[in-house]
């Protein structure tokens, strides 16, 4: 009998990982071009989870991901175990307490290097960088050159190699911020597994000539006693890469790896919610908290139509409402995705 369905092993769903869910079967495995494919199937009858009631491209890196299914009926929801907004909070609440306890630990040289990994615009950068600040406030005030670099952007191997030089000595700890390119370099991918290696002793090595090493003073051997904390978008399980997996295995085998599990859209806004909610984040602009759960609300009542939920969306809102009292108005022209902007037929903001 053809199979009907697909086990989904191991994927993603428009970034996001799909693990064990069982899709009824639309079309059979495509290949990409440049490696990897998908599978077809249709939302609506997932095994588990929250996808569209259509059909969606699952991919997957490789066929072996996932299994033909037959079924003699429809595929049967897993039963769900309900959290409550407040049992999610908590569980965000934790994850982000423990990030502060490893960057603690990082600085105090009881963790050589860290991954953390989450969705943008959640405050991964600013716990870490409010940990880091908070124990180098006395180096501020004795005006000595702080102990910690945040770099964000792209860097060179030539350039990590140079950072991690600077920054080598113990209690020094290097911070790669979405410096996502480092991880796409085989020459700075194996700088870093030098630099995070388990021996006693690291020693990083630079065996090309370089007169850029030659003028700063930068030896083309070092031993390395610093530490790295990495901060990154991308969920090192779910690359498509071999290649690029195997590296980024080694990595992970060398570090501490903090997935920060907020992968849905509640999440997400949960995280919003609990920020403004407990921190000072909106002190600057003077609101009151029930102006500040206007905001909350606005995102919860608008968060399928918003460009992003995050943060950096909060910001954007609190900046919206301290121009101008028609504030709603001009965050559904500035800040929803198009089809959900007002004057676009078919939509509830239409005229």
């Amino acid at each position: 009998m053809k199979p009907n369905a697909v086990k989904i092993k191991t994927g993603t769903y428009e970034g996001n990982p799909v693990q064990d869910v069982v899709f009824a079967l639309i079309r059979d495995y495509h290949p990409y071009a440049k490696g990897g494919g998908f599978y077809l199937v249709d939302g609506k009858t997932a095994s588990e989870g929250d996808f569209p009631s259509k059909p969606i491209r699952v991919k997957v890196s490789d066929p072996s991901h996932a299994d033909y299914i037959v079924l003699d009926g429809s595929v049967k929801k897993k039963e769900v175990v309900t959290e409550t907004d407040e049992e999610a909070i908590d569980r965000i609440r934790e994850r982000f307490e423990v990030l502060t306890q490893m960057t603690e630990a990082t600085q105090e040289g009881n963790v050589r290097a860290m991954i953390v990994s989450g969705p943008p615009g959640v405050g991964k950068s600013y716990g870490v960088e409010e940990q880091l600040n908070k124990s180098d406030i006395f180096n501020k005030l004795s005006d000595t050159p702080p102990k910690f670099e945040v770099v964000r952007g792209s860097m060179s191997a030539l350039g990590l190699y140079q950072k991690l030089y600077k920054f080598s000595n113990p209690g020094n700890i290097l911070v790669l911020d979405d410096c996502d390119t480092v991880l796409f370099d085989d020459v700075s991918l194996n700088i870093l597994k030098a630099a995070l290696d388990s021996s006693k002793k690291r020693y990083i090595s630079w065996n090309s000539e370089s007169r850029v090493l030659a003028n700063e003073g930068v030896p083309d051997r070092f031993e390395y006693k610093g530490s790295v904390i990495m901060i990154t978008n991308i969920k090192f399980n779910y690359v498509k890469s071999k290649k690029l997996q195997d590296h980024l295995a080694a990595i992970m085998s060398r570090c501490h790896y903090l997935d920060l599990t907020m992968d849905s859209v509640r999440d997400k806004f949960l995280r919003c919610k609990q920020i403004v909610k407990d921190g000072n984040m909106l002190t600057e602009y003077g609101f009151s908290a029930e102006e500040g759960q206007g905001l909350i609300q606005f995102m919860e009542d608008n968060k399928e139509h918003l460009n992003e939920i995050s943060l950096r969306m909060v910001t954007k809102l609190a900046d919206l409402k301290k121009m101008s009292d028609d504030w709603q108005k001009l965050a559904r022209v500035t800040c929803m995705k198009r089809g959900a902007q007002p004057g676009y037929a078919g939509t509830k903001f239409a005229s």
